[in-house]
């Protein structure tokens, strides 16, 4: 029976919750609002499934990738839309074209991120694009065994510790399946996420109708955070760059991030994928000839049927070095390291909110004031 005495130890890839053969495994929100397995001892048998998918539980061995190439879609509009240079959209385009299904992550109507299975490349825009939150999966795994079974061509994307989960879920090998992960820094709180919309929504994003984590009308390297939103018949965009928008300066300050995440299970290329994907940064001291600022792709080929799909692209892969990727991308094999401001800003956060929060930890005349009364109080 899978249970789970410190958090840090849970993903939340739910592969235990979708292989329990009796449906004993629910998934449940914290105080964070991330979720984790919370099991109906009365109906589990103690088959043991759990604990055999469990991607903290059963660790792959870490591993380089067989390729590392930098790569862009040639279709601007496309990469423009994308987070880095769009490569994505041509493997799942490619999968679609051969009959196949796509499973990825897209924004549900509250603006929460779910995954969902396409098999056009009209929905493909759905899936296009970075969502800075953790997705709900819900029967995703179980879905994706159907249409295996049925002989149907997959085309799995998702963190590594999802795919980890979905392999391990699987437990044998289809050859008409395909996993594609990314590089992942972490993922961070659904609540949190609500909680900044919400408070915003106060002042002046109402009525969302599009949101893009990673605007590039400024440039990749400096993309923002769009909102777009609707009041009577007129039109507001709200847009900051990442440095400067709270919600992401609380993501990239690790702030937000899942526990797990900062001793992740699936790193150095190990999620048992066949392509990784991610942004190449640092590009511009790599390889000029690439760098336009659109957004530019890192491809890690990790398998033979990885290498056999980009292939059929056929589009210009230029052969970079793995190391040089790595060093501007530290993300492809460490963890981030977990703040020491983190409990205060999580306690804060559950308690009063997320601007409140925020507040908290970047504004150093009140940090420093309240800091140790908060402290104190937490422990």
């Amino acid at each position: 029976m899978i249970e789970i005495k410190d958090k840090k130890d849970c993903c939340g890839c739910s592969a235990c919750q979708q292989i329990c053969p009796k449906g004993c495994i629910s998934m449940q929100p914290d105080d964070e609002g991330f979720l984790y397995p919370v099991v109906d001892i009365n109906a589990c048998i103690d088959c043991g499934m759990c604990e055999k998918v469990c991607p903290e539980l059963n660790r792959n061995i870490k591993t380089k990738p067989l390729a590392t190439y930098a790569a862009i879609n040639p279709d601007l509009h496309v990469r423009m839309k994308s987070s880095s240079g769009g490569i994505f959209s041509m493997l799942a385009e490619e999968t679609i074209e051969g009959g196949g299904v796509v499973y990825g992550a897209a924004f549900d109507r509250d603006w929460s991120v779910r995954h969902i299975k396409v098999s056009s490349s009209e929905e493909l825009a759905l899936l296009r694009g970075s969502k800075y939150l953790q997705s709900k999966l819900g029967d995703t795994f179980k879905d994706v065994r159907t249409e295996l079974n049925s002989g149907r061509r997959v085309l799995f994307s998702g963190t590594p510790c999802q795919t980890s989960g979905l392999k391990k879920f699987l437990r044998k090998d289809y050859t008409n399946l395909t996993t594609v992960d990314f590089v992942c820094h972490g993922v961070p709180s659904p609540a949190v996420w609500h909680s900044y919309l919400k408070e915003s929504s106060k002042n002046q994003i109402t009525a969302i109708t599009d949101i893009s984590f990673r605007d590039k009308k400024n440039g990749w390297k400096s993309f923002e955070l769009s909102i777009e939103s609707k009041k009577g018949n007129s039109k507001a965009i709200y847009s900051e760059t990442f440095n400067r928008n709270p919600y992401m300066q609380a993501f990239l300050a690790n702030l937000t991030l899942r526990p797990s995440c900062y001793d992740c299970p699936v790193k150095g290329c190990s999620s048992g994928s066949d392509i990784t994907l991610g942004d190449f940064w640092g590009i511009e001291h790599v390889d000029l000839s690439v760098d336009d600022d659109m957004g530019v792709s890192l491809v890690m080929v990790n398998t033979s049927k990885g290498n056999e799909l980009i292939q059929r692209l056929g589009i210009e892969l230029k052969d970079e070095e793995y190391d040089l990727a790595l060093r501007y991308n530290p993300s492809i094999k460490k963890s981030v390291n977990i703040p020491p401001y983190r409990p205060l800003f999580m306690k804060t956060f559950t308690s009063s909110g997320f601007s409140v929060a925020y507040r908290v930890i970047f504004n150093p005349a009140l940090t420093s004031r309240l800091y140790r009364r908060i402290w104190l109080l937490i422990h």
